[in-house]
């Protein structure tokens, strides 16, 4: 496993939450970024449907490294492009972290800020648009401190 892999997740985590199932979310129910809609074989449900939250969280690396860091071939990207890929697939999905062409990573954010722009005005992903920005910008400043 690359190094970076754990920083990335940690920092993916750490904006995920716990529990969450806001009606206008597209992603509907989650726990710590996973959709049950999107994800509902997640060995994880099980645990989650009993308040079991520890027994739950030992699913969540497994989870997103097959799911998410693998599926981006996040080992084969330089850092920090593999973690900004990453935070990237979890909150837009991997096609679309996929599709940003960017090689580096300050452009790839920028990329990501425009596209939560434009996606914004759709539906009432307005209210969603600071914490998307702020979360960029999170990213931007813990990568910052290592690199620039």
């Amino acid at each position: 496993m690359k190094d970076s892999f754990p920083k990335a997740l940690s920092f993916v985590l750490s904006w995920e939450g716990g529990y969450s199932n806001d009606p206008d979310d597209a992603g509907g129910e989650t726990y710590k970024g996973i959709a049950r809609k999107k994800n509902p074989q997640w060995p994880g449900w099980e645990f989650v449907d009993k308040e079991d939250f520890t027994t739950a969280d030992k699913e969540i690396e497994s989870f997103y490294k097959g799911n998410y860091w693998n599926m981006c071939a996040c080992d084969d990207l330089p850092y920090p492009l593999d973690m900004v890929v990453f935070d990237t697939a979890v909150n837009m999905g991997v096609g679309r972290a996929l599709s940003f062409k960017e090689t580096d990573w300050k452009d790839y954010l920028i990329r990501k800020i425009s596209f939560y722009a434009d996606i914004s005005k759709k539906g009432n992903n307005i209210k969603f648009l600071r914490g998307w920005i702020n979360r960029s910008i999170a990213l931007w400043k813990t990568i910052r401190k290592e690199v620039i």
